[in-house]
């Protein structure tokens, strides 16, 4: 079994609770190394403090539950048939009747918990699995490590197909398909999140995306991209030149790179979320654009893009090696240009090692 389910086995013992109910798909794949997106169906891993655990599935989930190596039991059920009775059965079967419960409350809806409920009305929901989630993630071992390189080798990959593919009167969202078309040539069948492909203003929308607005010279372009290699994630951003942008837009790039290199720089251990994103907010705000500067520096990422901890205001957490996190300064400036410069990034013994190698220098495209 692996050793990320004897730890959850221990943590159910030491604190009493007889059973733990992993709902997020992300963390059901951590565990048993099995990925699947249920929509509306249920999947649920279900794990025992003395007990083997077992995946709960749709009928049509399992053979893929066992192809990926998961050695442990795999239960189907079908969907004219009541999930969470069937659940209840399995239960009983494998540990008798749990009382005391750990749960993932940060993604375990209303609607599902009153059905465990209806199962096991003298049960009782007090631990918080997801808060067990974020320590037992943080710090990643040096296989996963290799994975999460792995997965940056293919973002940079990503980035010389996007600057390739910048051509006058070529969309944004044209950009994006000829992205995601050479990824899945060279294998990479899910990118981690949506391709994002800014140009001009429209990059100063952080949380945008791509639209139909025709590229056109003398702006700049943003693009925020990553891949899923082994279940693990990139994530990183760059801006290039198409063209030659206004002075205004130049500066903003010169500012945000300055920040970037300077968080890079002082990611080391001892140092805290909170004196890092101060670092990186300090030289935008001195700069002038400390209000265009509108989210966190960064966020934790591995097996998803965004993970704990958060490299913000008011996070005292202190950095330790085999952290995993994003260090993404950003300004953006309704109806002019948005930049934003990110790598993920892993904290050593003496600093810290970044996951995407593409140049960060300003690229001009003709």
């Amino acid at each position: 079994m692996k050793k990320q389910l004897t730890e959850l086995q221990n943590y159910l013992s030491q604190n009493g609770y007889d059973a733990a109910y992993v709902s997020n798909p992300t963390d059901i794949n951590y565990f048993t190394g099995f990925y699947s997106e249920p929509e509306e169906r249920i999947l649920a891993l279900l794990v025992f403090p003395d007990k083997d655990p077992f995946i709960f599935a749709p009928q049509l989930e399992v053979e893929a539950a066992k192809k990926a190596g998961w050695d442990k039991d795999v239960f189907g059920y079908l969907d004219h048939e009541n999930p969470f009775e069937l659940m209840a059965g399995h239960i009983k079967d494998a540990a008798g009747t749990p009382a005391k419960w750990s749960i993932e409350k940060d993604d375990l809806s209303v609607d599902k918990l009153e059905s465990i409920k209806s199962q096991f009305p003298d049960a009782v929901f007090p631990g918080n699995l997801s808060r067990y989630m974020e320590n037992a993630k943080l710090i990643k071992t040096d296989e996963e490590i290799e994975k999460l390189k792995a997965a940056g080798a293919e973002a940079d990959y990503a980035f010389e197909v996007a600057f390739n593919a910048i051509k006058e009167g070529r969309t944004e969202q044209e950009i994006v398909a000829e992205i995601e078309y050479a990824m899945m040539k060279k294998g990479v069948m899910h990118m981690s999140f949506d391709t994002i492909v800014q140009a001009g203003a429209n990059a100063a929308n952080p949380h945008g995306g791509p639209e139909k607005n025709a590229l056109v010279p003398n702006e700049l372009v943003l693009f925020d991209l990553g891949t899923i290699h082994d279940g693990y994630i990139s994530d990183a951003s760059r801006t290039v030149a198409f063209g030659k942008p206004d002075e205004k837009s130049l500066d903003i790039y010169k500012v945000d790179l300055e920040a970037n290199l300077a968080a890079m720089d002082a990611a080391k251990p001892g140092i805290t979320a909170a004196e890092l994103d101060k670092v990186a907010r300090d030289i935008i705000t001195k700069a002038g654009y400390g209000e265009y500067f509108i989210h966190r520096l960064g966020h934790g990422m591995g097996t998803s893009e965004h993970e704990f901890p958060s490299i913000m205001e008011g996070n005292n957490m202190v950095l330790k090696p085999g952290m995993c996190f994003s260090i993404e300064p950003g300004i953006y400036i309704p109806h002019v240009a948005g930049v934003r410069i990110e790598d993920c990034v892993y904290i050593t013994e003496d600093g810290c090692e970044p996951f995407t190698h593409t140049s960060k220098e300003l690229k001009y495209i003709d």
